[in-house]
């Protein structure tokens, strides 16, 4: 009797503890209209696109929020924030009709910068977004305020969403290295690593205007080279004609062929 009581209560308590662990329901979509009209105020990328290229972009932002749950830790997820998250995620794979987030269920949108620990007090909060690993595997943290900074201004090159989604499309290989073998042709393959060398080296004689962080590997070069490229195309075709190229070359090959 004794073991089956026992029994008994672990039960209950898993029972418990699972359902404390148990996911909020998704957030409700905003409506059509209003995600047309922020993304028409905020999303350059979307401003300049056809008629009929927006109506993919927005069935696409749609899609994506179906399939995505957004969370906000300490923070309320308002609709602008939803529609951001889908228009970063959607921008680097614009150019691929089919292409699904395959690594990634869940964004977390915390108030502000946090540490490598998560946490959003205390010590070391230099961190504005982050692609899960291990227990966070599929997930992705977001700083709220960095997010809407990277749509609302749209003098910079920066752009945290954009930056972090193209981790997930560079990790879709299963590896974060700078090489996106899921979007980037093979015989591409060497003249980008070497243009990439080439770059951090130009980026830590102090001879160009892509961000510092960019020298810290392949992989964060990828990512910030890529906030340059959709935030301010037109500059960086004039500054770095080469890497804008292959750029080209990785992000929107439909518009080479």
């Amino acid at each position: 009797m004794q073991i089956i009581m026992l029994l008994f209560s672990l039960v209950v308590i898993a029972v418990i503890f699972y359902a404390t662990l148990k996911k909020p329901a998704p957030l409700p979509q905003p409506a059509v209209e209003v995600q047309k009209q922020l993304l028409d105020k905020h999303v350059h990328f979307y401003r300049n696109l056809s008629p009929e290229e927006k109506l993919r972009f927005e069935n696409a932002v749609h899609k994506f929020l179906l399939k995505i749950r957004i969370t906000g830790v300490q923070t309320t997820v308002e609709d602008l924030d939803t529609v951001l998250i889908a228009a970063g995620a959607i921008i680097p794979i614009f150019a691929f009709r089919n292409w699904e987030y395959k690594n990634i269920h869940e964004v977390l949108l915390y108030p502000g910068s946090f540490n490598n620990e998560y946490r959003i007090a205390g010590e070391g909060r230099n961190t504005l977004g982050m692609v899960g690993n291990g227990p966070m595997q599929h997930v992705m943290i977001l700083s709220k305020q960095d997010l809407r900074n990277g749509f609302i201004n749209q003098s910079d090159k920066s752009n945290t969403a954009i930056h972090e989604f193209v981790h997930l499309v560079d990790k879709s290989d299963g590896d974060i290295d700078g090489l996106p073998e899921a979007l980037l042709q093979h015989k591409y393959t060497l003249p980008w690593l070497k243009r990439i060398h080439e770059e951090i080296q130009q980026i830590g004689a102090g001879r160009s205007d892509i961000d510092r962080y960019a020298a810290t590997n392949d992989a964060e070069f990828l990512a910030v080279a890529a906030e340059y490229f959709f935030e301010q195309p037109d500059l960086m075709q004039q500054k770095h004609p080469a890497l804008f190229g292959l750029l080209e070359q990785i992000f929107t090959p439909e518009k080479l062929a």
